[in-house]
């Protein structure tokens, strides 16, 4: 069994808790006295509500601290073009056993399949070898001088490998041939979220929101932890003058946002995590919608492919002076019910950055947001069929654009991914993972999150909805409560008692202990 195989058959979904090291020793809590222990969850994205779903379903006290006035994180929407577009994530990343295709069902979200996919990657038995310097563009560059193509298909060779950059948030040349592997998904389809992740989103939230207390526009300025096993974790906020206490502390932050916020943690975090937070990279992708009066490039229903990429396109000098090769779908091609006449452009690094750069600070009512993402989008949209300058069909409605490289709190980027290192220290990303993933439990802080993912689901919607459900079901071994399968979970029982065995039906975390 592979690397990549193992990890996925120790995952949530198979009936057990991540394993998260080798060297894991079985820890236990001391119930606290009579009193039900309380948990503090950082984040109401989806780590944060599917970790306080599964504690809260188990009979314990949980406190969601966000510092957003909203829920969802990364996952949000916006109704700017007058209808629901997807600020964060569009898609589904592979169908099989995928707890959030199952959700879409439940929540009769309409996804849609726009063709078949099929990829190759590295597992590490292949990658063992591979300087952890070398980069994809690297492999691509010396595969074609073995091939020994002519100029022009060499150079179409690369133009249409860079649109590997819009799936991990950068430009090839900075994506790890070494780790490629960890850009591997569930096995099945990708499927596009027609009506967006919001039925989604509320259907996780309801559930986790029932009991648990959440406040919002709470900003976590210092999470205080003790050696002693037996202390709790003091977290201060900005709407607190006296710090609180908890018994444990999941911190479901981005990535991105953890890089920058190290100093919030007393004492400072052991090294394994530290430097695991500065190995694993943080994307840069970003999205503009483009909606128009209709669908001109899809007249009498033909030419209407999902896909269109705009290769290395010199024809935009003025805009486009270094030729960023673009990608983008056509809304037209969804489900009938949820066809919309818009464009989705997906851009990823240096072109991410320009785009916000042209943007930023300005609200999307404005007349320069527009003007000047129209002047950039035009020589694109431009070349579709049917268009003509002069019809009104083909005059852009409305313009709308991410701008998470200018987010604070999303960690100024997208998601994870894993960049090539220097031939210095030696880095080794999978024991990084799995080092964010073991977290802190000797000081009671746990870390939850797509960067702390099965690796077949990193950097997804599922990695991290998979990661709130793990750290959920240690801290429940942690206090005797997990101790079988499915409907084998302990609850807190009468009267506030820590009990085994308890009434109710809770998530299966398998066989046996699993230390913390």
């Amino acid at each position: 069994m592979s690397r990549l195989q193992e990890d996925f058959a120790r995952s949530p979904h198979n009936g057990s808790i991540l394993s998260n090291s080798p060297n894991t020793t079985t820890l236990r809590r001391k119930p606290p006295g009579r009193r039900v222990p309380h948990i503090c969850v950082v984040g109401a994205g989806m780590a944060g509500l599917r970790c306080a779903e599964i504690l809260t379903r188990h009979g314990l006290k949980v406190t969601i601290l966000e510092a957003r006035d909203r829920i969802g994180g990364r996952v949000h929407q916006s109704d700017h073009l007058g209808h629901l577009a997807d600020l964060g994530p569009n898609w589904i990343h592979g169908a099989d056993q995928n707890p959030i295709l199952a959700l879409a069902e439940e929540t009769a979200t309409t996804t849609f399949h726009p063709e078949d996919e099929s990829s190759s990657v590295y597992d590490e038995y292949e990658s063992a070898s591979i300087p952890q310097e070398r980069s994809l563009m690297d492999y691509f560059l010396s595969s074609l001088k073995d091939q020994k193509l002519g100029e022009a298909s060499s150079s179409l060779v690369l133009q249409m490998a860079r649109i590997w950059g819009d799936y991990i948030g950068d430009p090839i040349e900075k994506q790890s041939l070494k780790y490629l592997w960890l850009e591997e998904c569930i096995d099945g389809e990708n499927l596009f979220v027609a009506n967006t992740y919001k039925p989604i989103l509320d259907r996780i939230a309801k559930s986790a929101l029932t009991k648990a207390e959440l406040h919002l526009s709470t900003k976590v300025t210092k999470v205080a932890s003790n050696t002693k096993p037996d202390d709790g974790v003091a977290v201060s906020t900005n709407t607190n003058d006296t710090p609180l206490l908890y018994d444990e502390v999941v911190v479901t932050a981005p990535l991105g946002y953890l890089k920058r916020n190290l100093s919030i943690f007393s004492p400072p975090l052991p090294n394994q995590l530290t430097r695991a937070i500065a190995h694993i990279s943080y994307g840069r992708l970003e999205k503009v919608y483009i909606t128009f009066p209709a669908a001109y490039w899809t007249t009498n229903h033909a030419n209407n492919d999902f896909f269109t990429n705009f290769l290395h396109p010199t024809y935009a000098k003025s805009q486009n002076p270094s030729a960023w090769s673009l990608e983008c779908v056509s809304l037209a091609a969804l489900p009938t019910n949820h066809a919309h006449p818009t464009l989705l452009f997906y851009l990823h690094g240096p072109c991410a950055a320009h785009i916000t750069s042209l943007i930023n600070n300005l609200p999307p009512t404005t007349p320069e947001y527009y003007t000047r993402l129209n002047a950039f989008f035009t020589p694109y949209y431009a070349l579709l069929p049917h268009y003509s300058a002069t019809s009104p069909s083909c005059v852009p409605a409305a313009f709308l654009t991410t701008n998470w490289q200018n987010d604070e709190l999303a960690g100024y980027g997208s998601y994870s991914n894993f960049q090539v290192a220097s031939s210095g220290e030696q880095v080794l990303l999978d024991s990084d993972i799995e080092a964010l993933r073991y977290g802190a439990p000797e000081r009671r802080v746990w870390f939850a999150g797509e960067h702390t993912a099965p690796f077949v689901a990193l950097g997804t919607v599922t990695g991290a909805y998979w990661s709130g459900e793990a750290v959920a079901g240690r801290i429940l071994r942690g206090y005797g409560m997990a101790d079988g399968g499915e409907g084998d979970v302990g609850v807190v029982g009468g009267g506030g008692e820590v009990g085994k065995g308890g009434e109710g039906k809770g998530t299966g975390f398998g066989d046996g202990l699993v230390g913390l």
